[in-house]
């Protein structure tokens, strides 16, 4: 008998067998439960069991909002280190590292577009390059979309994921805060929109300046948003904060937010939002 027996080698999982499974599933970090890669992207990474919003890249934001055909544009900024900072590794090596899983220079793309009929510029944040933090290069990005909106008399998108201002360039990412919220003071002066969308995480500089200015702020479902993070306020004032404090159906029932939109909808969303706009701002 025995042929019953097998040899526990045999049944064991083999290197080729965990290279091939690798990576294909993931567990939801709301409902806990197992989500297979594929159904998740073709979801807009949204979990189809909870409704958990997991962070969508940048050029995927893009594609999702846009009609084809679009064009993407001021790529070619790069971040330099002026302070030669160094915390637990040299800044250089966190841009060049950031640059090569991303792809991108720098944290942010514009991109110029339709939304339906409507003409728009869209700027995006990317918070897999250093946690979308905002340094002169993002501000910069931001103040040529603003300039391209006057220029081509057209609503300005912007979506926001970041952690706040990237200290690694000290006061210079801070300066970014007044400078893009200056910008966004002429497309006030000239009547035309901006809608600021914010997404999972808005906190810091970005929150405190530009992300708050728009004519219209939406958000995702459950973003966190807000300048200093939970824990630090309840350090800070020692007192338990509500249940909720900072996420995005929080902040809408206290007025800070114009509406809490899910991802599949935001396309439609901003189309017909960006309808009603344009034509006030033409009878103006």
């Amino acid at each position: 008998m025995t042929w019953f027996k097998r040899d526990p080698h045999e049944i064991s999982p083999t290197p080729d067998h965990e290279v091939r499974t690798q990576g294909l599933w993931i567990k939801c970090e709301q409902c806990r439960k197992p989500l297979w890669k594929a159904d998740l992207d073709a979801n807009l990474q949204v979990c189809p069991n909870c409704g958990k919003h997991f962070k969508l890249a940048a050029r995927d934001r893009i594609e999702s909002l846009l009609e084809p055909g679009y064009e993407l544009v001021d790529l070619e900024l790069r971040s330099t280190d002026p302070l030669e900072f160094t915390d637990l590794k040299p800044y250089k090596g966190r841009l060049a590292a950031a640059q090569k899983s991303t792809g991108l220079n720098d944290a942010i793309i514009n991109a110029i577009g339709k939304i339906g009929e409507q003409d728009v510029v869209l700027s995006v944040m990317e918070y897999g390059f250093i946690g979308g933090s905002m340094g002169p290069v993002m501000g910069e990005t931001i103040a040529r979309a603003v300039d391209r909106s006057l220029e081509r008399k057209v609503p300005l998108i912007i979506v926001s994921s970041s952690g706040g201002a990237r200290m690694m360039e000290g006061i210079a990412s801070l300066m970014q805060m007044a400078k893009v919220s200056a910008a966004l003071a002429k497309m006030d002066e000239a009547k035309i929109p901006f809608i600021s969308l914010m997404t999972d995480p808005t906190t810091g500089g970005v929150t405190a300046s530009f992300a708050m200015l728009g004519d219209l702020n939406i958000a995702e479902p459950g973003a966190l948003i807000g300048f200093a993070g939970p824990r630090v306020i309840e350090q800070t004032i020692r007192q338990k904060l509500p249940e909720g404090f900072q996420r995005s159906e929080f902040l809408l029932q206290h007025g800070f937010l114009d509406a809490v939109v899910e991802r599949k909808d935001l396309k439609a969303y901003l189309g017909e939002t960006l309808k009603w706009m344009t034509q006030g701002a033409a009878t103006a």
